[in-house]
């Protein structure tokens, strides 16, 4: 055993010796190049690769996944489940949620979550920049449906929920954001939104609401003469809110990172 890595080790200085170097690729084989100048054009081909792959990837993400994914949400956000029947309701969003989308998408663009100069630029194609700009009107109309999702339908509940996002969101536009507290912020903001609406008003409005439908309904009910009135959806609603968010947050989260254009694959 010995004498054989003696002479592996001699065979090896020979070849040094003589110009040939000997490199190892990922798959653990044993590659033999001439010089060193091979060897660093076989690493520059590996970085190249990998950067190639690595362009393709985002270009996935910004080209495919992002657009399925707002459109996905745009979808789903106005959906609803009739409660007597159990039939698919489309609420259109309402005006008051498109202007809680305009201020949320000027926080992305102050929170750095959105660079416009990464999405639209002059060295782009015209096919990149078409694409960038579909992912951001499909980020606005997703937002818009966001909102939208954990909403009250109608009512006295309807416009102080519209007051406590617009309230939030105007505050917010002077305040000093990064993208990953603004991140951190809107999960707690719709987080907060969803409880409120799919947990606890929707056991308030429910046909077996019991002690809480009782009491919160009979004191709400008679200080608001009957504003608080609101129509009655299955509990299916509140799992579709909850995966439209989620989707929602997902797709902000993928957004977070700049756009590589690649021209070539667009």
């Amino acid at each position: 055993m010995s004498e054989e890595l003696r002479t592996t080790s001699s065979d090896d200085l020979m070849a040094a010796d003589q110009g040939e170097l000997v490199d190892v690729t990922n798959e653990g084989e044993l590659v033999t190049v001439n010089n060193r100048d091979e060897l660093v054009e076989v690493n520059d081909q590996r970085e190249l690769v990998a950067v190639r792959n690595r362009s393709r990837n985002r270009a996935l993400v910004s080209f495919v996944l992002l657009p399925m994914i707002f459109l996905t949400v745009t979808l789903l956000g106005g959906l609803r489940v009739n409660a007597p029947d159990r039939a698919f309701v489309f609420v259109p969003p309402p005006l008051i949620t498109l202007v809680l989308a305009v201020l949320l998408m000027l926080l992305f663009v102050r929170g750095r979550l959105i660079e416009l100069r990464a999405w639209v630029a002059h060295h782009y194609s015209p096919l990149t920049n078409v694409a960038h700009v579909w992912t951001l009107v499909a980020l606005f109309f997703a937002s818009a449906q966001a909102f939208n999702s954990v909403l009250p339908e109608r009512g006295l509940l309807h416009w102080l929920f519209s007051f406590f996002f617009l309230w939030t969101l105007w505050n917010n536009q002077f305040s000093s954001f990064d993208a990953r507290r603004l991140l951190r912020s809107l999960v707690v903001l719709f987080g907060t939104a969803f409880v409120l609406k799919h947990m606890l008003l929707a056991s308030l409005y429910a046909t077996d609401g019991g002690w809480l439908k009782s009491l919160a309904g009979a004191l709400l009910q008679g200080v608001s003469l009957g504003t608080l009135d609101a129509p009655t959806f299955a509990a299916a609603t509140g799992y579709i809110s909850f995966f439209t968010l989620v989707l929602y947050l997902t797709g902000l989260l993928l957004l977070s990172r700049e756009p590589e254009a690649a021209d070539g694959e667009a």
